[in-house]
This record gives C-alpha cells, sequence and structure tokens, in this order.
C-alpha cells in the first residue's frame, strides 16, 4: 500500500490486534526515520516494515524513446513539455542504508516484494531478531523463500490489489486465484502461511483459515479507513461502480499490478510494449498524474485496488479489523 498510508493506519491496525505495517519502498531515509519513530511512539504492539527486494534494471535509451513516444501526445494534451520527460529508477530496493536505519529500530517482522534482498543484508536483518516474511505467487517460489530464510509466506492471489510480487518466473500464465494458490502452497511448504488477494470480510478471512492460512494479509479493505492517506480521486474511484473493474497494468512502474481501470489504461492496453522494466517507467508518467489530479482526474494515476472492493468503506481501522477477525472470535467463543 505504497503512497496511500503512513504509520497512522500501521498504529491503529497495530493497536487493534492486527499486524499493521508500513510500506517503506518510496519513502527515503528521512522519511522512513520519521515514520519509524511515529510508530514507536504511536504503539507498544507488534508491527511490520515492508520493503521491495528488486534488482534495478539499467536504463535502455531506446525502451526509454519508445515510451516517451507512447506518452507525448498526453504531455501535449495537457500542455507539458515532453522534451523534459523524465527518467530514473523510481523505486529502490532495500540496501545497506535502509538495513542500517532498521538496525537502529530493531522492527519486530520485516516483509519483502519481488523476492528477498541479497544474502548478505537477509542477514543483518535477521541479526536484528526481526521475522522474514515475503510474497510468493506461485508454489516454486513458496518454496524458494522457505529455502532461502523466510519465516512466513505469503501467498498472494491474482485478486490482489497492487504490485503482484511474482519474482522466478514473469510469466502471468502461471499465476493463480488466492484460495487455488493458497491450499498447495501450504501443502508444500513448512513454515506458516499468509493468504493474500481478494479478502476483504469476516466470510473471507474465515474461508482462507479454513484452507490452512495462518494468517490473512489485507489491503483494499483498509483504503476508505479515516487513518489512510489514500488520495480524494482514489478515494472517489473506489466508492464508485468503476471499483468493479480491475486490471493487471504495467503502465504505471513497469511490472504488473492489480488496479482500477482508467482512461490510459483503456487507450495504450492495461498490459503494453511501450513502458521499460521495472520501475523505470514510473517517473515518464508521473507528470501526466500530477497534472491530471491537479485537475481533478485520475486519467494517469495508479488507481490500486484487488479484485474485491465490496467491503471498502470509510471507518476507522480499529472497526475494521475487529470486523474482518468477527467470525473467528464468534467461532472461538
Amino acid at each position: 500500500m505504497a503512497g496511500v498510508q503512513t504509520s497512522a493506519l500501521c498504529n491503529a491496525v497495530s493497536n487493534a490486534g492486527g499486524l499493521g505495517s508500513l510500506p517503506c519502498a518510496m519513502l527515503t531515509s528521512e522519511q522512513l526515520r520519521a515514520e519509524l519513530l511515529a510508530i514507536k511512539a504511536g504503539t507498544n504492539k507488534p508491527y511490520n516494515v515492508n520493503f521491495f527486494a528488486h534488482t534495478p534494471p539499467e536504463i535502455d535509451a531506446a525502451r526509454n524513446l519508445k515510451w516517451k513516444s507512447a506518452l507525448a501526445p498526453y504531455y501535449h494534451e495537457l500542455g507539458l513539455n515532453v522534451d523534459e520527460f523524465p527518467s530514473g529508477q523510481g523505486r529502490t530496493p532495500f540496501n545497506a542504508e535502509s538495513a542500517e536505519l532498521l538496525e537502529e529500530f530493531k522492527p519486530p517482522v520485516v516483509s519483502f516484494h519481488f523476492g528477498l534482498p541479497r544474502p548478505e543484508l537477509l542477514k543483518r536483518v535477521k541479526a536484528m531478531g526481526a521475522q522474514i516474511m515475503s510474497s510468493a505467487t506461485t508454489v516454486e517460489e513458496a518454496l524458494w523463500l522457505q529455502a532461502n530464510g523466510c519465516d512466513f509466506i505469503i501467498a498472494q492471489g491474482l485478486e490482489a490489489g497492487g504490485h503482484r510480487g511474482h519474482f522466478l518466473n514473469h510469466d502471468l500464465n502461471l499465476q493463480m486465484g488466492t484460495f487455488a494458490l493458497l491450499p498447495q502452497v501450504v501443502k508444500a511448504v513448512n513454515v506458516p502461511v499468509i493468504a493474500a488477494g481478494g479478502i476483504a470480510t469476516a466470510e473471507g478471512v474465515a474461508a482462507a483459515m479454513a484452507l490452512g492460512a495462518s494468517a490473512v494479509q489485507v489491503g483494499t479493505a483498509y483504503m476508505l479507513a479515516d487513518e489512510c492517506s489514500t488520495s480524494a480521486i482514489h478515494r472517489k474511484a473506489l466508492q464508485s461502480e468503476a471499483a468493479r473493474h480491475t486490471a493487471l497494468t504495467n503502465l504505471f512502474s513497469g511490472r504488473p499490478a492489480r488496479g482500477i481501470v482508467n482512461r490510459v489504461m483503456r487507450e495504450l492496453g492495461p498490459l503494453s510494449e511501450f513502458p521499460p522494466e521495472f520501475p523505470l517507467a514510473t517517473p515518464g508518467i508521473a507528470p501526466l498524474r500530477a497534472k491530471a489530479e491537479s485537475m481533478g482526474s485520475g486519467d494517469f494515476s495508479p488507481l490500486w485496488a484487488g479484485q474485491n472492493a465490496s467491503a471498502c468503506r470509510e471507518a476507522g481501522a480499529a472497526l475494521i479489523t475487529r470486523e474482518l477477525v468477527s467470525t473467528l472470535t464468534t467461532v472461538r467463543d
């Protein structure tokens, strides 16, 4: 949920009995420090910090030119100078600087997306006493994560909002839904499995637990929470009929991620040949997003959402958390 939440939601979920999470992939070191200090001041409960673990690609000038040409008509339409088309990495993976900062705060749980960081960095995280989690989108990825030091595996189904966590194979035909993937991963590994993707209600949580999940990871259901920093444009989309239609798209980062279908996805195609490799697509589309949002439009915004936004509503995060586990609480009582 990078870009739509801060420590406020993390603290609220943790204080309500869940495991709040802080997305760190878009934070500078200074921002990360400030957020960790806010968590330290706001809760004494366990929490998780999440990082990307991708390998930054080399900038491909020819591919970037292709991306620039595809977006040029939109630049002209919105009065932007396409000759100032930006480039750059857009996202920074977990690195030595991040590890050094975490060593100061010693978060109890550290999770990763797109595999795991380099062995020497993972060793430093483990030395802090942190439990390690990472996303698997196939049984093969789950087995790899277990073999490489994961304490918990997140089985991410195709329904999940945001970026696909696949890292061993980029063939989307290998991806499957949560309730097909979950029992296969549970059977294959010897570590606890967390279900993720399309789970937004207490009934969904109970179903995942019945299939062997030790816990459930929920994102979209919190995106209208009082403590969530989701933009007004994104909130409006989540509350509209448009939220019924999500698709995987690589237009906003260069990597498949699920979001509400908008203009640029319809016109360029959600999965396009134009964007450069992840995360190099982000800088080029960012000026279009900023200009359109200043005009009240989400035509060029990554409106991340899972396939099930039915329980996404305005409420306090504590209430949402309690409702998600209400069926389990009833059963236990």
